[in-house]
């Protein structure tokens, strides 16, 4: 079978591998789609190490084969198996932080989620990371349930309620679904971004501002926007400091900044820290998801609520996988989904 590895020295390749052996409690899946997330192009280029390198965790399939005593799944079924699972069990857990937990970060999917196929660890099984995907759920869609569980999660950690007005930094894949989001909940969104066609996507679905961070100065356009306030969230969707300084810059006082997209390893901040505490400003972070957010974004799918259509673009095969991600790094598309 073929799967897309991270070599030394960040080299990867598409290599045949003997197809994943199961032990008990495992389910083997054929991948039928599976996204391209930034945080893979991050691990590729040395800059992520929030976990280890494995590519490929947004994947959704169709079982093949299950181990013994695997309860619940049966081959054919089509399914979501989630890359990260905690214990539920550990002080991280029973204190809400359960993205912190140490199991969270070490169970992934074998080799990874670029493979023809993949196999699922029986701990992710047992603590109900897979979900089985309804009939009116394709397999491209559901492959944006680990993304969409994402940002449920960053915003109920900020606590965003209707009639709030929200600066989301950035309008790729992950601030565009942001943006969806937010709507349901009666925000009013203003979506800053540099790149004119992604501004073009956030204004299609609907932000209420939209602003060229290359051309205006956010801040102060959002505080003339805001009666002079700023607005009550700032969520940071890129991974730049300049992005967060500007959130900080932009957010009222006691308003809340999230930090949802990933700075790469090394990043420094240059702000003055006083203004924060001066302000009163509250800032969050938020790291993955868990099952109570993947099944929220499945019924969101399910119910039509997110538009999937919108945010995917582009479409390549496995053996295509350098080409994909130098189409990811041009900025001109949103969604990059892999099949085999």
């Amino acid at each position: 079978m073929k799967a897309v590895l991270l070599k030394e020295s960040n080299k990867v390749v598409v290599e045949e591998l003997s197809i994943p052996q199961l032990d008990k409690g495992d389910i083997l899946v054929e991948m039928k789609a599976c996204g391209l997330c930034g945080t893979d192009i991050e691990k590729m280029h040395g800059q992520y190490t929030a976990a280890r390198p494995v590519l490929g965790h947004e994947a959704t399939g169709i079982i093949t084969e299950v181990g013994e005593d695997v309860d619940g799944f049966k081959v054919g079924d089509r399914v979501f198996p989630h890359h990260h699972t905690p214990c539920y069990s550990c002080h991280f857990c029973k204190h809400g932080s359960e993205t912190m937990c140490s199991s969270f970060r070490t169970s992934n999917l074998d080799p990874c989620g670029f493979a023809e196929y993949f196999r699922v660890p029986a701990f992710n099984i047992h603590q109900g990371g897979v979900l089985k995907l309804p009939g009116s759920v394709g397999f491209e869609a559901a492959s944006l349930i680990e993304p969409v569980s994402c940002c449920i999660r960053g915003l109920n950690r900020c606590g965003v309620s209707s009639g709030d007005s929200v600066l989301v930094v950035g309008a790729g894949p992950m601030g565009l679904m942001h943006l969806q989001l937010l709507k349901q909940l009666g925000a009013q969104v203003l979506i800053s971004e540099v790149n004119p066609v992604r501004l073009a996507y956030a204004e299609k679905l609907g932000a209420h501002q939209v602003y060229d961070a290359a051309k205006v100065d956010v801040p102060s356009t959002v505080r003339k926007d805001t009666d002079g306030r700023g607005v009550d969230v700032a969520l940071v969707a890129a991974g730049s400091p300049k992005t967060i300084v500007q959130a900080l810059k932009s957010v009222r006082k006691g308003g809340t900044v999230c930090l949802f997209g990933v700075p790469i390893v090394g990043s420094v901040l240059d702000y003055d820290f006083s203004n924060i505490f001066n302000s009163e400003i509250s800032i969050v972070s938020s790291y993955g998801s868990t099952e109570r957010e993947t099944k929220e974004a499945l019924r969101m799918i399910e119910e039509h609520r997110i538009d999937t259509a919108s945010l995917i673009t582009r479409r390549f095969r496995l053996e295509e996988f350098e080409k994909a991600v130098e189409t990811a790094m041009k900025g001109d598309s949103l969604k990059i989904v892999i099949t085999p």
